[in-house]
Order: structure tokens, then C-alpha cells, then sequence
């Protein structure tokens, strides 16, 4: 996709309460840092930087920085947001240039259906969901896409089996697993429920024995007055 065009404003007041006030008036502070540069404090236009966040590439968008007549490459490396509002508060730009190898994490999703296993009763296990690649910044792919189709009870994609596309590499553990066909499991909560059935059924099962011999005591009772009633008459 191409890049992004991003305005970033210099010179802006550094601290809390400056950076509350850029906040109410609709911008959103950041650094800019890499290559060996201080980093150089910005304000962004919010709406436009949701924007450029809310693409396919996602973290990973190759986006151009114009500063004050000039421009940079750059990719957003930090997002800071609020904890309630979810809002961006603050954001760091990575400094980058076409031709240098960047690591960065790539998200992994799953596509296809494992038919076989959900046959066998198995479930998917998805247990990594971000590789870590390096690439230039033009070959970093959005996704990493795993085919679980032929995915089997016992089986296990591991990071060994993805075929990356061309000029990316990683440095990850080889036989890392990405995905795995388990079979059903018990839960603990699933025990606990099991064990409350059987209990309520033995407290059912005594309180049915306790009435009925709480009823044969009050018949046999209730026999014994009668036959003692009808001696006193006589």
C-alpha cells in the first residue's frame, strides 16, 4: 500500500499539562527518535492519526512525517492510550529509511477450517499471534496467514513451517509452536461442576430416605394410638 502522509507540528511545549492542553484541542503528542537523533518532541492532528492507525497494515504502515517543509520516514513504534477510554495519549514515530533492515512484530491469523479434527472432537489451539520479522520496510507483510485446513488431532504448525515471503526473515525459535490441533479437555471448572452433581445427588438420594422413614415411623404411630383408642373404649 502506499505510504501515509501524516503532518507533525515542531516545536511543542513539553509536560503534563501542555500535553493535556494539545489533547483538548484535538492533538496528540509524540517523539520522534532513531538514527542516532535526539528525539524531537511533535504534536499530530488525532483524527488524522487514527487514521493512519486504522489501515491493514496497522502499527506496521510505512507513513511520511512532514515537519516543517521536510519530510521523514517513519513507522509508529509506541502507542500509549487511555485506560478506560482506549483514546491514543501519546505515540513514538521510529525514524527508518527504505533501505535498512527494521525488526518488527507481524500479526498471525489463522484461515481455513480444520474439518478432520472438529470430527475427532479437538479444538484449535492458537498459541502464538505475533511473529517477530525483519524485513526492509517495504516487504513487511500486513499478516502472517496459517492454513489450519489439514490441521489433525496431535498435529503442530510450528514457526519452522511458515514460508515467509521473499526478502523477510526471522530470528525466532524454529520449533516455537504457532498453532496446535488438542484434543478436548476437562477443566477444572468442569470437575467442580461434576462434583456438585454427584454430591446433590447423594444429599437428594438421603433426604429421600430420611422422608420415607420419617413416613413409615408416623404410620406405625399413628396404628398404635388407634389400637390403644379402641382399648380404652372397650
Amino acid at each position: 500500500m502506499p505510504d501515509l502522509t501524516l503532518t507533525a507540528e515542531l516545536g511543542r511545549p513539553i509536560g503534563s499539562r501542555s500535553s493535556g492542553r494539545l489533547r483538548v484541542a484535538g492533538k496528540i503528542p509524540g517523539v520522534v527518535y532513531g538514527h542516532g537523533n535526539d528525539p524531537v518532541p511533535v504534536a499530530v492532528d488525532a483524527r488524522a492519526l487514527r487514521a493512519v492507525l486504522n489501515t491493514e497494515a496497522g502499527m506496521n504502515a510505512l507513513i511520511t512525517l512532514e515537519m516543517d517543509g521536510s519530510t521523514q520516514l517513519a513507522m509508529a513504534k509506541d502507542v500509549q492510550r487511555h485506560p478506560v477510554r482506549n483514546t491514543v495519549t501519546h505515540i513514538d514515530f521510529l525514524a527508518i529509511s527504505r533501505d535498512e533492515v527494521i525488526t518488527t512484530d507481524v500479526p498471525v491469523t489463522l484461515v481455513g477450517e480444520a474439518t478432520e479434527l472438529m470430527r475427532a472432537d479437538g479444538v484449535v489451539d492458537h498459541q502464538l499471534f505475533n511473529l517477530t520479522v525483519n524485513a526492509k520496510p517495504g516487504s513487511i507483510p500486513n499478516v502472517i496467514e496459517i492454513d489450519i485446513s489439514g490441521l489433525k488431532l496431535g498435529d503442530t504448525i510450528r514457526v519452522s513451517d511458515v514460508a515467509l515471503p521473499d526478502g523477510v526473515t526471522t530470528d525466532a525459535d524454529p520449533e516455537a509452536a504457532i498453532v496446535v490441533g488438542q484434543g478436548a479437555q476437562v477443566t477444572e471448572a468442569d470437575l467442580v461442576t461434576e462434583a456438585d452433581a454427584e454430591a446433590a445427588a447423594v444429599a437428594a438420594a438421603e433426604d429421600a430416605g430420611a422422608e420415607g422413614a420419617g413416613e413409615g415411623g408416623g404410620d406405625a404411630a399413628a396404628a398404635g394410638g388407634g389400637e390403644g383408642g379402641e382399648a380404652g373404649g372397650e
